[in-house]
């Protein structure tokens, strides 16, 4: 039944199932069936046209009963609109319709009785409402109405079809006799109860047609669970089959090289965070499994740190490890820095980008074919069939969202035995897209920063104030130090009012002159030569100023920079907003995060900004940009490996969630095969849904 084409559904047809098709990707009756209404409207209540006119800007919606008269097509080409009169005992107002209007005057009837409902509003001091829902009054009375209205989304195109929000619904109550004992038990006995007792089948049927509002909030809770419990089930199988079919490596040894670099190179006493994600990381190496870890921690937490300590494992233990990278500039700046940590001790580290000259690539896929190479750092060059390993045993990849699953995967092939993998990632994720994108990984979490990093202050400046942020960076400049300067375009567009960074670049060039100031710029469009020069002479401290694009978002590490002012401030998400913050901050001086925007900001941005100058926190600021973007927007729908979810919203639906994965962790432990009969109706389910894909195996 389910299966059933659309078309063959009353009310439908070949031309309007072809179109639900195309919009709205209904293709089949329980496509229609997965198709949630997003909101309720009450109609229970009846308003006159007095009340309505009393006070036509209180009522966002109304609902009216009265005759209609005189409807009529009016104006020509685009001014083309048809207009009708309706009535009630206390007076009149005007109904209008600018779209579908072929089908608008087929389906109108002068001197009838209908129930309209719709947004009131007025026209040169006329009441009118325009493109209001109509029933025929005598097909209200006898009883198809519910005190509840559904309301779904639908698209200008199927509108002017007459597929309205309201024919939807009507379809939905012509789908629902048919589906009677067509939809089986999908959750056990136990799941069930504690939702309520209400059954799938009831469910469904309650949120398409809700007799009352308990039983629609128990459906809309029943479904929801169902869809992230299903989401976390998969999840958590993935992990406990990854864990007993994938054999990792057993580093056993915490040797030399560990050792030496812990009493001697150590730059800093690591905190209690670091320690213990060490401490975990070194279990998971030893445990016979392979390793599957997610690293989250702020900008500047030491995550770099802990990736060392854990290749360094490797290297004990008679093994290479590899640092994967999403760009050449942060692929070349953990070149450095490892080079640098490990300069006084017997471990090669080389470099592989792209832009790796010919006789040096050579040179370095030799080296490492023959185990020369100790720790290889790299772009997406690593990921090529000809970087062979001797003996591949621990991948660290920085910034993982960057890289595409199938990109991932590949370095699986790297080695006959699966490496471990460490994921790291300075951008943090709210725990509800942690659990639902990666609740197949084992997670740690870096909470405190380094000993002597002082949190960055920032404040929020308008335009009218850009006189007094120059005399500050004039103060910091002359205590030595270096300032950003970061604008979100490269040059500027007669369609937006943003700085833009060359114009920028001009202006401060003349507001802090040659010889005293030295003015850098970096953007996208140069090329590779040019950037590195400029960033070079900026990290030596040769450029007092560097005016840039978002490239220096990630990776840029200059601990006498202790300004970044951001332009244009309002037109940034807030996670990229907290990534180029976290650009200062590197030393132990103090450090100023000053953000410029217009006087005129929407209220979306005031709530970012305001969020920035709050706290420094990345997941207090993760959670609320969250809320603000969702998360398609807020991890990049190409890339984010969410599911599509039809009814649960992770944003609303936190709690549910972290219950959903409760009771599915509770049912594998109980039954980890789901062959006990109490749990036939999951296994069942499972069986019938598409393969999900298993994120912990290509991480």
């Amino acid at each position: 039944m389910l299966d059933s084409p659309i078309e063959y559904l009353k009310g439908v047809g070949p031309q309007r199932g072809d179109l639900l098709r195309k919009e709205l990707g209904i293709a089949t009756f329980g496509d229609l069936l997965q198709h949630f209404p997003f909101r309720y409207v009450d109609r229970s209540r009846f308003h006159t046209v007095r009340e309505i006119a009393a006070a036509p800007d209180e009522h966002q919606q109304a609902q009216l009963r009265g005759r209609l008269t005189a409807p009529k097509l009016i104006g020509e080409k685009q001014a083309r609109r048809i207009t009708a009169t309706f009535s009630d005992d206390t007076g009149s107002m005007e109904l209008v319709w600018f779209k579908g209007l072929k089908w608008v005057q087929q389906s109108l009837k002068h001197g009838e009785e209908y129930v309209v409902f719709g947004k009131p509003g007025a026209f040169k001091g006329k009441l009118n409402m325009a493109h209001p829902e109509l029933e025929l009054a005598s097909v209200w009375d006898s009883g198809i109405e519910a005190a509840l209205q559904p309301v779904y989304r639908t698209t200008e195109k199927l509108a002017a079809r007459g597929l309205t929000s309201r024919a939807i619904w009507k379809l939905q109550k012509a789908l629902l006799p048919q589906i009677a004992g067509s939809l089986p038990e999908t959750l056990g006995a136990e799941q069930v109860q504690w939702l309520g007792g209400i059954t799938r089948e009831e469910a469904y049927r309650q949120v398409h047609a809700p007799v009352d509002a308990q039983r629609l909030d128990l459906a809309r809770t029943r479904l929801k669970f169902e869809e992230l419990f299903f989401i976390q089930l998969g999840l958590l199988r993935n992990k406990q089959l990854t864990q007993q079919q994938v054999r990792g490596n057993v580093f056993a040894e915490v040797g030399e090289k560990l050792k030496t670099f812990y009493a001697e190179h150590l730059p800093f006493e690591l905190t209690g965070a670091q320690k213990r994600v060490v401490k975990e990381i070194r279990k998971d190496m030893g445990s016979g499994r392979q390793m599957n870890r997610l690293l989250q921690g702020d900008v500047g937490s030491g995550k770099t740190l802990v990736g060392l300590l854990s290749m360094l494992i490797a290297l004990d233990n008679g093994f290479q490890a590899a640092l994967m990278a999403p760009t050449e500039i942060l692929a070349q700046q953990h070149h450095a820095t490892l080079s640098r940590m490990l300069q006084r001790m017997p471990v090669v580290v080389r470099l592989l980008t792209g832009s790796t000259k010919q006789a040096e690539r050579k040179s370095v896929l030799q080296a490492l074919r023959l185990g020369e190479v100790h720790i290889i750092v790299g772009t997406h060059a690593l990921l090529e069939d000809r970087v062979v390993f001797d003996r591949l045993g621990l991948v660290v990849i920085d910034e993982q969202h960057r890289f595409g699953v199938a990109q991932r995967a590949r370095l699986w092939a790297k080695s006959e035995v699966p490496p471990h993998v460490l994921v790291m990632t300075a951008t943090p994720i709210p725990r509800t897209l942690a659990m639902t994108l990666y609740g197949d990984l084992d997670t740690s979490i870096i909470d405190e920063l380094p000993p002597g990093r002082k949190p960055i202050r920032t404040v929020h400046r308008f335009d009218s104030a850009r006189n007094a942020v120059f005399g500050f960076l004039e103060e910091e400049l002359a205590k030595g130090r270096q300032v950003y300067v970061v604008y979100p375009l490269i040059e500027e567009s007669e369609k937006s009012d943003l700085k833009d960074v060359t114009d920028g670049f001009e202006s401060l060039s003349r507001r802090f002159p040659l010889p005293r100031y030295a003015v850098g710029i970096i953007h996208g469009r140069m090329d590779p030569g040019t950037k590195d020069y400029e960033m070079a002479r900026f990290k030596k401290g040769e450029t007092n100023i560097l005016v840039s694009t978002t490239v220096i978002e990630v990776g840029v590490d200059v601990p006498n920079a202790s300004v970044m002012v951001i332009e244009n401030a309002e037109r940034f998400g807030l996670s990229q907003l907290h990534q180029l913050r976290g650009r200062v901050g590197r030393g132990a001086e103090q450090s100023f995060c000053i953000l410029m925007t217009g006087d005129r900001i929407s209220s979306d941005a005031r709530t970012r900004l305001s969020t920035m100058v709050r706290t420094n926190d990345g997941f207090q600021i993760a959670e609320t940009d969250l809320r603000l973007r969702g998360p398609g927007d807020l991890l990049g729908t190409q890339q984010s490996g969410l599911p599509q979810l039809r009814i649960a919203d992770l944003v609303e639906d936190q709690e549910l969630l972290q219950q959903a994965r409760q009771a599915a962790q509770r049912v594998l432990d109980i039954d980890p095969a789901l062959s006990a009969p109490q749990h036939a109706p999951i296994a069942r389910a499972i069986a019938e849904r598409k393969q999900q894909v298993a994120w912990g195996r290509i991480s």
